[in-house]
C-alpha cells in the first residue's frame, strides 16, 4: 500500500483509505463532481472525482474505507488525486488503526510524565483539582490520552492533545525556574488544564470533527467550564483562585483577533500564553518540514507564517545552509 506521505505526482494508485469527507460540487461549466479528503495513518490528501455517475464508482460516503483507482496529480503546488474507479471495501480488507494518525511517541510514558508534574504541585485545592481529572476519572483520562490537539494545523493525531500539554507544562516549569516571580502551581495548573476542552470540542477519531458544543463555544470556554465543575465538588476551594486559573485558561491564546475571550492580565497567564504559542508553532513548521522531507531549499509560501519557507540542511563546509 502506497502511503499518503509517500505519494509523488505521477504515482498510479489502486490502494484502500478511509474518506474522511465527500462533497458534491460543480464546475464552472456547471458539470457535476466530487471533492474528496482521503485519509491514513501518515496524512490526507484531497481527491476529485470527475465523473462520478461512469461505470465502475460504487455507492460510497464519508468515513467509508473505499479502494481508490487513480492517478496524482500536481495543482497549484498541491498533490490531488485523479479519481477513476472506487470499490467500498468490506471489514476485514482493513485494519482501522492504519488509518488514524498517531503521535510517534508511547502514550502512556508520556502520561507517566504528565502525573510526575500532577504529583509535583503543592497547592491542596489545585492538586486536588488535577488529581479528579488527570487520576481518579477514567472518561476523561481514556478521552484525553487518545485525542488530539487539533482538526487541522498541529498535534492532528491520537496522542497530539497528551503531547501539547506535556510540551506546554515542560516549557511553564523551565519558565518557573528562570523566571521565579512566577507561581508555579498555578502556571503548571493552567498548563495541564488549558486544552482540556478539547476533548468536548473535537470528535474522537477517526471523525475527529468539530462537535456541535466545539463550534458553538469552542475548547477555550469548554474547558473554564470543566474546571469550574470539577471546583463545584472540592469543599472551601478559594474563588480567587479559581478566578485566576480560569483566567489563564481564558487567556491562553493571547489576543482576541486568535480567539482568546481575555488577553493575559496575570503573568502567569502571559507565560501560558507564550508557551502554548511556541510548541503550536514549532510543531506545525515541523510538521510542514515533514510533510516535505524529500525536498530540500525554499518549499514555498505558508499562510500560518506568512513566509516562503526553507528547510536548513548541515553543510559539511559551512556548518549550515
Amino acid at each position: 500500500m502506497k502511503r499518503i506521505k509517500d505519494l509523488r505526482e505521477g504515482d498510479r494508485i489502486s490502494d484502500i483509505y478511509l474518506c474522511k469527507q465527500k462533497q458534491a460540487a460543480v464546475t464552472k461549466n456547471g458539470k457535476p463532481y466530487e471533492s474528496i479528503i482521503l485519509q491514513d495513518k501518515t496524512g490526507t490528501i484531497d481527491a476529485k472525482l470527475w465523473e462520478p455517475d461512469s461505470p465502475g464508482i460504487d455507492e460510497y460516503d464519508a468515513m467509508d474505507y473505499i479502494q481508490v483507482y487513480g492517478d496524482v496529480n500536481s495543482f497549484q503546488g498541491t498533490l490531488q488525486v485523479n479519481v477513476k474507479r472506487i470499490r467500498v471495501c468490506r471489514e476485514g480488507e482493513y485494519v482501522p488503526e492504519d488509518y488514524q494518525p498517531a503521535s510517534t511517541k508511547n502514550i502512556d510514558e508520556m502520561y507517566s510524565e504528565l502525573l510526575a508534574f500532577v504529583k509535583s504541585v503543592e497547592n491542596p485545592y489545585l492538586k486536588r483539582l488535577l488529581e479528579e481529572y488527570f487520576v481518579e476519572d477514567e472518561p476523561f483520562v481514556k478521552a484525553f490520552k487518545n485525542s488530539s490537539a487539533a482538526k487541522t494545523v498541529h498535534h492532528g493525531f491520537i496522542g497530539g492533545l497528551l503531547e501539547h500539554t506535556l510540551s506546554v507544562t515542560k516549557l511553564c516549569d523551565y519558565y518557573c525556574k528562570l523566571y521565579p516571580v512566577l507561581k508555579r502551581d498555578l502556571l503548571l495548573t493552567a498548563a495541564l488544564c488549558h486544552d482540556i476542552g478539547k476533548i468536548r470540542e473535537i470528535s474522537p477519531f477517526p471523525v475527529n470533527d468539530y462537535t456541535d458544543d466545539g463550534q458553538l463555544l469552542g475548547h477555550i470556554v469548554i474547558g473554564s467550564q470543566m474546571v469550574a465543575e470539577k471546583v463545584a465538588q472540592i469543599p472551601q476551594f478559594p474563588h480567587t483562585l479559581l478566578s485566576q486559573l480560569q483566567h489563564c485558561i481564558l487567556a491562553h491564546h493571547g489576543k482576541y483577533e486568535f480567539g482568546s475571550p481575555k488577553i493575559p492580565a496575570l503573568i502567569e497567564a502571559l507565560a501560558l500564553n507564550y508557551a502554548d504559542d511556541t510548541d503550536a508553532k514549532l510543531e506545525t513548521f515541523k510538521e510542514y518540514l515533514d510533510n516535505n522531507s524529500d525536498r530540500t531549499g525554499w518549499l514555498g509560501y505558508n499562510k500560518l507564517f506568512a513566509s516562503n519557507i526553507r528547510a536548513s540542511r548541515l553543510d559539511g563546509q559551512q556548518g549550515t545552509e
